[in-house]
């Protein structure tokens, strides 16, 4: 093979073999480990997507305990879905994971795709995905291409490029596609993961016990902290957002977020984000005046404690004011104007959001 990057190191010998027998000596004992089904390989890299294996595998029990198959996912409620997967972030992966979940039940006569060109068609597989599932399930020759891959190879043979760029995936992906073993795809791109998550550790790795330790060139060079190269321009707008919790006897006002893609079809309160937190409650009560709503100063309870919450393109620094709306005659036009719906206070656990919003409650109510 022509390679086109001059890589610093040759190509070990026998690469995929001792790859492989090592990882199934080390390998950690993992449920999906334990299955070839390619459903439940599906969520389980779904769930692993940001997400660490320690925070993922209680969510992937109970997925797996409540909907043990593809048909019983199609089957469930997005609002469910959402439930289930609150406090994991990154709610997209849940709500294109159900619309796959339907897309296989209805399109696929119910039977999980079984080639990588099949399957990177399901709404929100890409190519990493694709091809671990179709390595593991199905034993397809397609290597996968994660931070840990990109770690690993970067650091045996020496990459300098950037591994954020194109450029820099691309070559890490030549190199892992010419070594992946021939007979056991699948296993190989575990290994690889695997090395990368227990061993090939982005701070101080275990270059000791590395099988490639004689041949690594940035263990010969110590250069263990200075590759990969991964440098990445994240640029974090920060929302300031102020949520009115609506307030009447024992229930509260509710709706679906509307802060675009980051929550939707979770819930939250009424919000409003301004370039600034409320300081005080006659900021509060000057707001609600100008919405046509009037209450009173000691109506208004709460909005002592920021709560922050950190996304990976946000920072979100949120008050909470809790209105009691016991003297007021015109909310109920208010609320219907903006999609607010009345929910007792104890159903307030039962209802998917953000764990920013449970955070809140947890601590409030």
């Amino acid at each position: 093979m022509k390679k086109k990057y001059d890589l610093k190191i040759s190509y070990p010998l026998n690469f995929a073999e001792r790859l492989v027998s090592w990882f199934e000596t080390n390998k950690r004992a993992l449920p999906w480990r334990e299955t070839k089904d390619p459903y439940k390989i599906w969520l389980s890299e779904i769930i692993l997507q940001q997400t660490k294996v320690s925070q993922g595998l209680p969510y992937y029990l109970s997925f797996v305990e409540k909907y043990p198959t593809v048909s019983s996912l199609a089957a469930a409620s997005e609002e469910e879905v959402l439930r289930m997967w609150q406090g994991l972030g990154y709610y997209s992966r849940a709500r294109n994971m159900h619309f796959a979940a339907k897309y296989i039940r209805d399109e696929c006569e119910g039977k999980f795709p079984t080639t990588y060109e099949e399957i990177i068609k399901l709404k929100g597989v890409g190519s990493y995905t694709a091809a671990a599932i179709s390595s593991i399930a199905f034993n397809e020759k397609k290597p996968v291409v994660d931070g840990n891959v990109l770690r690993v190879f970067s650091r045996i043979f020496g990459v300098e490029e950037n591994v954020a760029t194109n450029t820099g995936k691309n070559i890490i992906y030549e190199i892992t596609n010419a070594l992946i073993s021939e007979e056991k795809p699948g296993a190989y791109n575990e290994a690889v993961m695997e090395m990368g998550a227990t061993c090939c550790t982005p701070k101080q790795p275990n270059c000791f016990n590395c099988i490639f330790s004689e041949e690594c060139f940035t263990r010969k060079n110590g250069w263990q902290e200075r590759l990969p190269v991964n440098k990445k321009e994240v640029k974090k707008k920060t929302l300031y957002l102020n949520y009115l919790v609506f307030n009447e006897s024992d229930s509260v006002y509710v709706k679906k977020t509307s802060l675009g893609n980051i929550w939707k079809g979770l819930f939250d309160f009424f919000v409003l984000e301004r370039d600034f937190i409320y300081s005080k409650k006659e900021e509060v009560v000057s707001e609600l005046e100008h919405l046509g709503i009037e209450i009173l100063e000691n109506q208004i309870s709460g909005g002592e404690k920021v709560y922050r919450h950190l996304l990976s393109h946000r920072e979100i620094n949120a008050k909470f004011f809790v209105v009691d709306l016991d003297r007021s005659k015109i909310f109920k036009k208010f609320a219907k104007e903006n999609s607010l719906s009345l929910i007792t206070i104890s159903k307030l656990q039962d209802i998917p959001k953000p764990i920013l919003i449970h955070n809140y409650i947890d601590e409030y109510f």
